[in-house]
């Protein structure tokens, strides 16, 4: 599947979801400069403008004058032995936007079509200390009637949205979550052992997406799939909440096609300049 959507009701044609935008002139300086910012790897590392430049995948000599122009604005600083970390202007730009917002400006269109062409709710949602945060909700007027505000929480482990959130964590962070605390049933359809949810979630991985199976509301089923940063790591989950008797094996499959057009289409407005990677693919940990 490509980025267009194509999925569920067979719609005709590669429709908004993806239309490229006209092309324009490609400043390639800026492009170098922000390759050399993205090769730091940690807040915390120190390194060289030849290792900068090496990482970027730039001769050193262009390198070093892009770090001089980067280090001028606060963009970088400059340390013992000539050696550059990120600066304090990233940070300071950093606290003028938030993901909740960037991710709610950029899906709202297409949650909104989403939802509009399938008849149900769509949600999108990012992971805050253990706890499922809904960042952006579409419903119709006849879906069926989904209980949820943005800015609201729920726990992740009974929820496709923080499923495939907490299969994308590192091992460690997985287990230290399947873990820390009782896994309390909110319908008989919960999973409440460690063990169960722990094989749940390594299958959430191998498949790439996740389904609560009227474990949060005994008559409601929700299918949810990652969306993924530039480098392939889930940074939001998308999700479509349906009856459970709508919501069928057969049903389930058009959605989780619609889904995963959906957010790949996310991803590109996010990240315009990637490496395309299958829509359908095994969840990578952190």
């Amino acid at each position: 599947m490509g980025d267009a959507f194509h999925g569920a009701l067979n719609v005709g044609g590669a429709g908004s979801w993806g239309q490229e935008p006209v092309a324009t002139p490609k400043n390639h300086s800026v492009m170098k400069a922000f390759a050399l910012l993205k090769a730091f790897r940690d807040p915390d590392e120190w390194l060289t403008s030849c290792e900068l430049s090496r990482r970027a995948n730039l001769p050193e000599a262009s390198g070093y004058r892009l770090i001089q122009t980067l280090e001028e604005i606060g963009a970088v600083a400059r340390g013992p032995r000539g050696r550059y970390r990120p600066g304090l202007l990233l940070l300071s730009l950093s606290h003028n936007v938030t993901l909740a917002a960037l991710l709610r400006d950029a899906s709202h269109a297409l949650m909104t079509e989403l939802a509009w062409k399938l008849d149900l709710t769509a949600h999108l949602a990012v992971l805050e200390h253990g706890m499922v945060t809904y960042v952006a909700k579409v419903s119709t007027p006849g879906a069926f009637a989904v209980h949820t505000q943005v800015g609201a929480q729920l726990e992740a482990y009974c929820s496709g949205l923080g499923k495939v959130l907490l299969a994308a964590l590192p091992d460690e962070q997985m287990e230290s979550f399947i873990l820390d605390g009782e896994l309390i049933a909110l319908t008989p359809h919960t999973i409440t052992s460690p063990a169960l949810l722990r094989s749940e979630l390594k299958t959430v991985r191998q498949r790439g997406y996740a389904l609560d199976d009227r474990e949060n509301q005994a008559d409601m089923r929700c299918v949810a799939v990652p969306v993924l940063d530039q480098e392939g790591r889930a940074v939001a989950a998308l999700s479509a909440t349906d009856s459970a008797e709508r919501m069928t094996e057969a049903w389930q499959k058009q959605v989780l096609d619609a889904l995963f057009d959906a957010a790949a289409a996310l991803r590109h407005k996010l990240y315009p300049v990637i490496t395309p990677i299958p829509n359908r693919r095994p969840l990578a940990a952190e």
